[in-house]
């Protein structure tokens, strides 16, 4: 990985987002790009097109610019046991976050974008909320939701949460996450919430051969797998995420996927109040 983007709105759980997000580009060594997109007052004169004051967008935009620089310094002093320094180029520029982040994504060859959570609970306010929605929806790159609860240390664990019901492109999911893994010398743990005992029987009969396949290609020895029980999947990823010693949770975003599922059921409230530790998500592709 060699560019990671901070999406920052300049709030306490953004700064705490940009500090994480610091702490993990230091880990694997990575520049960072730090950004901010603000809006602009739009005014409606008497002939009905909407103009925006050069003022106000010029007073906008060195606001912007200049908390970027401010957040660069307290990041630079306030991250404690960083094992490199890494460089940080910023960017603030007007129009909504999803897709300033996605145009300074592209232009920059982002591999991985954080950004921070809203809301007192959890990532409630990052899944519900309109742009995160929007972010997910839309994210070219992983996408890494970090809540205000996630601990600002090493990753050693991330766990792979899927019904394996379209292996071939989980399979393509966890080689997009290969790199990552390698860089942070983490331990991938492959998770399915079953609810029948059926449904653990299949899914251990069919894990053995989706293992041997995916250590043949990945060529990377730290895979495992866990089954969970639990009568409904956001809570088996809530216990997971409380009691699984895992560092971040890892799942694919595409239609009708495991993931997709989880933010629009009836499980979207509950796993979101109570999930502490980052949220991975993983574009298919």
């Amino acid at each position: 990985m060699k560019n990671l983007l901070i999406a920052t709105d300049f709030s306490a759980n953004a700064t705490h987002a940009a500090e994480y997000g610091y702490a993990l580009a230091s880990q694997v060594k990575a520049n960072i790009v730090l950004c901010n997109a603000f809006l602009v007052p739009a005014e409606i004169p008497e002939g009905g097109t909407l103009v925006w004051p050069q003022y106000e967008y010029e007073e906008l935009q060195k606001n912007s610019a200049d908390e970027l620089k401010e957040l660069e310094k307290a990041l630079h002093h306030k991250v404690k046991g960083a094992a490199s320094r890494p460089y940080i180029t910023r960017i603030s520029e007007d129009g909504n976050m999803p897709e300033v982040v996605n145009k300074a994504a592209k232009k920059e060859n982002i591999q991985l974008v954080v950004m921070g959570t809203h809301g007192n609970t959890g990532i409630n306010g990052a899944l519900l909320g309109n742009h995160s929605r929007k972010m997910i929806d839309n994210a070219a790159c992983p996408l890494l939701l970090v809540p205000p609860t996630a601990a600002i240390a090493p990753v050693k664990k991330i766990a792979f949460a899927t019904d394996f019901k379209e292996p071939e492109k989980d399979l393509q999911a966890i080689f997009n996450l290969i790199p990552l893994l390698k860089l942070l010398n983490a331990e991938l743990l492959l998770t399915h919430i079953y609810t029948e005992i059926d449904e653990a029987y299949d899914f251990k009969k069919n894990i053995e051969g989706f293992l041997l396949e995916l250590s043949n290609k990945a060529n990377y020895p730290h895979i495992y797998y866990r089954i969970v029980k639990s009568e409904k999947t956001g809570k088996g990823l809530d216990w997971l995420c409380r009691f699984g010693n895992v560092d971040m949770l890892a799942m694919v975003h595409r239609k009708h996927s495991f993931l997709d599922k989880i933010l629009i059921g009836s499980n979207t409230q509950k796993m979101a109040e109570h999930i502490w530790i980052p949220l991975l998500v993983v574009p298919e592709k």
